[in-house]
């Protein structure tokens, strides 16, 4: 039981967005392989690593169904089998324009406005899979708990293995690990006319589903399969 599985969604590969993502966060998730990642005026590369480590793990994505391990009875051909029919009946989500934003402590990118359709799409994500999803240990839900979680996400990751999930859930590409208020700035004036440009030239759809697998306690994610959006 030590690989855990995620549903995320990522830009296909050498695609815009894709490339500044994986660029900026140093990594191909691919075939875990290093990418440079870019010069900055006012972020150094030494700095530029260190902040970026903790997302670089796992790849430029958007969290949909929360990394977890297969239930007693399920293999990866199994949770690949059912992926593939949940991408069937989901249809593509135009995101709308991506800004930069903190959240708690970290710098992500999100949507300027809510996207039509995609609290529903991640919802079926969560609730069409779960039977895959082995139960949290009592550690699991130890270390969710200790991060001070109100009573309704207290209840979703009871129900659904974590918390932020359903009406709770929040799209966004995490760019950075911890950081404090003056480099989350830095970070934002640093990439706001990228991600301006992107806007502008590339649109993004959220199109596929992405299955990441870490094969043991603190492993790279890995993205081993895309499924597109056919509905």
């Amino acid at each position: 039981m030590s690989a855990r599985y995620a549903i995320y969604f990522s830009p296909a590969k050498h695609s815009a967005w894709w490339t500044w993502g994986a660029h900026w966060l140093g990594r191909d998730e691919h075939d875990n392989t290093a990418l440079p990642q870019p010069e900055l005026a006012g972020i150094g590369p030494e700095e530029l690593q260190a902040i970026t480590a903790e997302p670089r793990r796992y790849g430029f994505h958007a969290t949909l169904k929360a990394p977890f391990h297969l239930s007693a009875g399920h293999q990866e051909a199994d949770l690949v089998a059912r992926l593939g029919r949940l991408a069937q009946t989901l249809a593509p989500v135009a995101l709308g324009p991506l800004q930069l934003a903190t959240l708690g402590n970290f710098v992500a990118l999100v949507p300027r406005a809510p996207p039509a359709g995609l609290q529903a799409l991640a919802a079926t994500c969560v609730t069409g899979l779960d039977d895959l999803r082995a139960p949290l240990t009592e550690a699991e839900l130890a270390r969710r708990r200790s991060a001070g979680l109100d009573t309704r996400e207290t209840e979703l990751l009871a129900l659904h293995g974590y918390p932020h999930v359903l009406e709770r859930f929040r799209f966004h590409m995490t760019l950075t690990g911890p950081v404090d208020a003056a480099t989350a700035q830095r970070v934002g004036q640093a990439l706001a006319g990228e991600a301006s440009r992107l806007n502008a030239q590339a649109p993004l759809l959220l199109d596929r589903l992405c299955l990441f697998v870490e094969q043991g306690p603190g492993a790279p994610f890995q993205r081993v399969i895309d499924l597109r959006l056919s509905a």
